[in-house]
């Protein structure tokens, strides 16, 4: 296919894809295909899905990739309108009922640890549906206390003693810690910018997707392409975040791009390659086949960093 074709291609695709395409490739903002999102496609099968109590699956984690988090993440993601007063509910229910003493949501085990990478999603989600800030002042003390020295963040830091920082954990902060700032709070900000600029340093270091100190791949995981990413790292994920940000080019990014444009297929598509094994509300995409939501992310990535013009 030509541009012009992956982007007809692309338009085929569910509302909140159609609203992406238009933001990040066409540059046209449309706001009427934003609020289709709660109304039909995607968006509107999740938020349908949600109990009477306020929750998906059963309440905030459980199981996982059908649970109020997951859910809410995926919504944010699909770009649900900010105010969605479904969304903003469930997150007031969550404050109300998962804060631990340390200040982070969901506090598990004998010593109610809260976990980093979850946090680092809840503040990426909570942020876009503009929760109040006084609501996420816990959650910013708590991430930053758990930041590491070699820059990035683990989420067994807190809970087994972890002394090296995890892609996993340091993608979710960085999301979190981004979506908090561009939504424009203000608590420990100049904290969370220093963090945002380690934790940027901690994945270029490792060039995306490889050791520091040997140059091997560190997981053969990390390269398949997969979308909802849920709380697990892999090379497009970390790129499309460095877009979103605005994160200017660095030439550390460039085995994750050439590995980004060798899974290209021929008509300019990128494949679902892996689906994370678990229950799901319903199926977005097809493992093995075209994903408009690979090929979305691959193209807003590579326009970005003037890699490849559509």
């Amino acid at each position: 296919m030509n541009s012009k074709k992956i982007i007809q291609w692309l338009l085929q695709g569910d509302v909140a894809i159609q609203y992406q395409v238009h933001r990040d490739l066409l540059h046209t903002e449309d706001i009427g295909l934003r609020h289709r999102i709660a109304q039909e496609g995607w968006g509107a099968q999740f938020l349908c899905n949600r109990k009477p109590d306020g929750h998906w699956g059963k309440k905030f984690y459980e199981p996982k990739w059908t649970s109020t988090h997951y859910t809410l993440l995926d919504l944010r993601n699909l770009c649900l309108p900010p105010d969605n007063p479904i969304a903003r509910e469930s997150i007031e229910i969550i404050i109300d009922s998962e804060k631990g003493p340390d200040g982070g949501v969901r506090p598990i085990g004998p010593t109610r640890a809260s976990d980093v990478c979850l946090n680092g999603m809840f503040l990426n989600y909570a942020s876009y549906f503009n929760t109040e800030e006084t609501e996420l002042k816990s959650v910013i003390d708590f991430l930053l206390h758990e930041h590491m020295a070699d820059g990035g963040f683990n989420c067994r830091s807190n809970r087994s003693g972890a002394v090296h920082s995890s892609l996993h954990s340091t993608l979710s902060v960085l999301e979190g810690f981004t979506e908090y700032k561009r939504n424009g709070y203000s608590y420990r900000m100049a904290e969370v910018e220093k963090a945002i600029e380690a934790s940027k340093e901690f994945v270029l270091v490792h060039q995306l997707f490889l050791s520091d100190r040997t140059g091997d791949i560190i997981d053969q995981r990390f390269l398949k392409l997969s979308y909802p990413r849920r709380w697990k790292y892999d090379v497009l994920s970390a790129l499309d975040y460095f877009q979103y940000s605005r994160s200017q080019w660095d030439g550390r990014m460039r085995p994750a791009i050439d590995v980004l444009l060798k899974k290209r297929n021929k008509d300019g598509t990128w494949n679902m390659q892996a689906k994370h094994p678990g229950q799901t509300h319903f199926e977005m995409e097809k493992a093995g086949k075209p994903s408009r939501f690979n090929t979305l992310r691959a193209l807003r990535v590579l326009n970005r960093f003037k890699v490849l013009a559509i």
